[in-house]
C-alpha cells in the first residue's frame, strides 16, 4: 500500500474569495470524514490572502482517487472552478 501526499497552494481570484472562505470549513470537514483519509490542512496566507497552502495525505491511490471525485461533484468543486492550483502528488510506500 502506497500513502499519497499532494503539498502545495491554490490562488483564489479575488471575486471568489468570500465564497471560498464561507464554503472552506465545510470542505475540511467533509474530506477529514472520508474513508482513507489521514491528514488535510488549508491554510490562507496571513501575508498573501488569496494563497491558500494545502497539505493532504491519504492512506491510498484508491482513497485519494474517491477524495478527487468527491471534490469535484461538491459545493467546493463548483466554488473553486477559477483557482489556480499548484500541487505536487507524490506516493510512499511503507
Amino acid at each position: 500500500m502506497s500513502k499519497v501526499t499532494l503539498e502545495g497552494h491554490i490562488i483564489v481570484p479575488v471575486q471568489d474569495l468570500k465564497q471560498v472562505l464561507e464554503a472552506l470549513p465545510e470542505h475540511i470537514k467533509l474530506t477529514h470524514a472520508e474513508p482513507g483519509c489521514i491528514s488535510f490542512h488549508v491554510q490562507q496566507s496571513s501575508r498573501k490572502p488569496h494563497r491558500f497552502n494545502v497539505y493532504e495525505e491519504f492512506i491510498d491511490r484508491e482513497a485519494f482517487e474517491f477524495h478527487q471525485r468527491r471534490v469535484k461533484a461538491s459545493h467546493w468543486g463548483a466554488i473553486t472552478t477559477n483557482v489556480i492550483r499548484h500541487y505536487q502528488v507524490s506516493e510512499d510506500s511503507e
